[in-house]
């Protein structure tokens, strides 16, 4: 007669092995790379990391938000704005190689971007105007793109990268993106994309309409796999807004008296080039005047977390649902102290939670 507890054993040992072997399975097939077209289905929903980002600040404002994507970046030192040359910093790297699988574990998605650091912070990437055009393209492909693809966007497959974040003074070179693109495609198997800056327009100003319609028809958008745009879009000049004033100033601009249709424009992106619109920076400083600058820090000395989650809400009422708009990432959040002027208030939470 066989022994009863000699059965039980077995049964058990079969029964660990099984778990163990299951889970195996699912570690290896959570770690392998997502369908491009899964991340462009994606209602996404991310945040910006702040460059000086605290990791367990990150994982609490990941549930806080209720993200599906994270934004990480990885810091490019840069001597000064008229600089061709830079190189990616070894810490802000290594740190994210440690944040990401954390992340992942979470099922979170994973957007990668390079973060011009111009002297020490001190200077906007929207400033950066190299001396030498042709050094910089190579150098940003051989010493930024390169190695980040092969150290952190390949290996830890990150579902997506920025190739360029608001380099106003170089997106004209569109060749010489495209060329960059298409030799970064044979480093990285993830989605591809770039970054531009906010624009202002109105029927007077012909240079600002100009601008628009040549962001619009950039050649470089052909070889990304969507547009990311960086919204700090001027809305209103009172000091503070209704929810409603706020949505009806996305279709008709007040600053200036521009009269700017952001929806529209946005969306004509998408339209343009066949490919989903993103809101690679969605933020507003928790203060008055906000909605007039929100590009600006301290657009006032005047807290208010209300009227940034009130900006928040017009945002999602105008663009969430429509056909070609993939989402948005908050700006920015993983560090609260008292200088993060953008970090979301409580306010601004909910609001984002129920986009």
């Amino acid at each position: 007669m066989f022994p009863i507890g000699r059965l039980v054993k077995m049964l058990l040992a079969a029964g660990l092995a099984a778990a163990a072997f299951a889970a195996a399975v699912w570690m290896w097939t959570s770690s392998q790379p997502k369908e491009k077209t899964d991340f462009l289905s994606l209602k996404v929903k991310s945040a910006n990391l702040s460059v000086d980002y605290n990791p367990e600040q990150v994982l609490e404002d990941v549930g806080r938000l209720g993200l599906n994507t994270v934004n990480v970046p990885v810091a490019v030192e840069i001597s000064s704005v008229r600089s061709s040359d830079m190189a990616l910093d070894e810490a802000s790297l290594n740190k994210a190689v440690e944040l990401i699988p954390r992340l992942q574990s979470r099922g979170l998605r994973i957007i990668v971007e390079p973060y011009p650091w111009i002297d020490r912070g001190s200077e906007a990437e929207t400033d950066w105007n190299p001396d030498d055009a042709e050094a910089f393209f190579e150098h940003w492909r051989s010493r930024v793109l390169v190695p980040l693809a092969r150290r952190v966007a390949e290996p830890y497959h990150a579902d997506v990268m920025i190739a360029g974040s608001n380099l106003v003074h170089l997106e004209r070179f569109s060749g010489e993106w495209s060329s960059m693109l298409q030799q970064l495609r044979r480093e990285y198997s993830g989605l591809l994309t770039y970054k531009t800056n906010w624009w202002y327009t109105a029927e007077w100003d012909e240079a600002g309409t100009a601008a628009y319609e040549a962001k619009r028809d950039n050649p470089l958008w052909a070889d990304t796999d969507f547009i990311t745009v960086a919204a700090y879009f001027e809305l209103a000049e009172r000091p503070v807004n209704t929810a409603r004033q706020l949505l009806s100033a996305l279709s008709s601009t007040e600053v200036n008296g521009r009269g700017q249709d952001v929806v529209s424009e946005v969306m004509a992106l998408s339209g343009k080039w066949g490919k989903p619109v993103y809101f690679g920076e969605l933020g507003f400083p928790a203060r008055e005047y906000a909605a007039k600058e929100p590009w600006n820090p301290s657009p006032s000395d005047v807290k208010d977390g209300a009227e940034q989650a009130r900006l928040f809400q017009a945002y999602g009422k105008a663009f969430s649902g429509k056909p070609g708009f993939l989402g948005f990432s908050v700006f920015a959040v993983g560090e609260k102290s008292e200088d993060k002027h953008y970090y979301p208030s409580d306010d601004s939470a909910e609001a984002i939670r129920a986009w």
